[in-house]
């Protein structure tokens, strides 16, 4: 194993020495992290460091659904939290949305404002929609954001469901773009960028701090840690993590699903991606065996996931799945993050509660603010 030690004048001089901050973790936190401290300090010099070839947890493993709160997930939440608590997240969440956009254009992401349809097998009061309305223009100043929208189940060909309420100012992205269009913000802003290394440790200093790893240390004097579910690693935080599964169908000719969705309080999801169905969730079946870092899909719950998938979202249809995977979301008490300093010189920003898209470029700029 070639050391730090082993490096090169340039290679220790490009990457190692006199570093202003490190970061930990290169999912959408971290590189939103770290290109806002570099906007904001341009003589900084920032590294990132990524434990994986590609960042590990679920920046590159989510749905790509651009989402602040379906109206089940909003009803779920109201029943279980304080309300102020609520509509807090949710302003987190879109005000968050408004911020990614601000780092990478719309047009960079593939990003479309196609809507969402929540799916219900009973309808919700209306009562119940138009006082999730009066929240929601309070948050986002657009009013009838929830309206019922039963016709759409009908039109994609969807079975066992009744009820469907469309959310007009969701839409969905692509992943890869999305990842693609941060990681060459970082590198044409100066920000180096280390893959395939692990932080094992860390140490606090007076004057300065190191991060250890497997081929030596690194000192910064500023270090923020953005490795979301897999925190407490470092640090007793309240966020574990949860495993979500996902698995996408081969093309399917003449697709009438357009959209994304969602039912069960926003614990199923699915939408077209390249006239394909891209299907995740479920982990409310399994919380015990789902709370879990690992990465492999399961075969119950996978199978789970095919099962509903023949049944109500492509009944009648011939198939295969071509993918499969699952990432690791960072869940707690609340699904509020975690965004403050927890030693002198280091940070933390994770627990996006499964909602890293909305929340990410967000919570890496006031995680920036705490670095400067």
């Amino acid at each position: 194993m070639l050391t730090y030690e082993h490096l090169s004048f340039w290679e220790k001089r490009t990457y190692l020495e006199q570093l202003d901050a490190v970061i930990i973790g290169s999912g959408i936190v971290g590189m939103a992290c770290a290109i806002h401290l570099k906007k904001a300090k341009p003589h900084l010099k920032i590294l990132l460091l990524e434990r994986g070839y590609l960042p590990t947890g679920a920046s590159t493993k989510n749905a790509g659904f651009a989402c602040f709160g379906s109206p089940s997930e909003l009803q779920d939440d109201l029943n279980n939290l304080p309300e102020q608590t609520v509509w807090d997240t949710l302003a987190m969440r879109y005000e968050g949305l408004q911020k990614l956009f601000e780092l990478v254009p719309k047009r960079c992401i593939g990003y479309e404002r196609c809507g969402s349809w929540d799916l219900m097998h009973e309808p919700l009061d209306s009562d119940f929609i138009a006082y999730l309305n009066q929240h929601v223009a309070r948050i986002t100043g657009q009013t009838q954001v929830y309206q019922a929208d039963s016709l759409k189940i009908r039109r994609s060909g969807i079975q066992g469901f009744t009820t469907a309420y469309k959310n007009r100012s969701e839409g969905s992205l692509h992943t890869d773009l999305l990842i693609q269009s941060l990681h060459q913000l970082c590198i044409q802003r100066g920000i180096h960028l280390l893959f395939g290394t692990e932080v094992l440790s860390l140490e606090i200093g007076n004057s300065s701090n190191r991060v250890i790893t497997a081929f030596g240390s690194i000192e910064s004097e500023r270090i923020a840690l953005c490795t979301n579910a897999l925190a407490r690693k470092f640090f007793p935080l309240e966020v574990e993590p949860a495993r979500a599964q996902v698995l996408v169908t081969s093309p399917l000719p003449d697709l009438k699903i357009k959209g994304t969705f969602h039912f069960d309080a926003g614990y199923y999801y699915f939408r077209n991606v390249h006239d394909r169905v891209l299907f995740g969730g479920g982990r409310n079946t399994a919380f015990e065996a789902e709370n879990t870092a690992s990465m492999h899909p399961t075969d119950g719950l996978q199978n789970h996931l095919e099962s509903i998938l023949r049944t109500n979202i492509l009944p009648n249809q011939t198939f295969s799945i071509a993918y499969r995977w699952a990432g690791t979301m960072g869940v707690g008490p609340a699904k509020s993050p975690i965004v403050k300093t927890v030693a002198p010189g280091v940070a933390v920003g994770v627990r996006m509660g499964g909602m890293g898209v909305a929340m990410g470029a967000l919570v890496g700029e006031k995680l920036s603010k705490l670095m400067q």
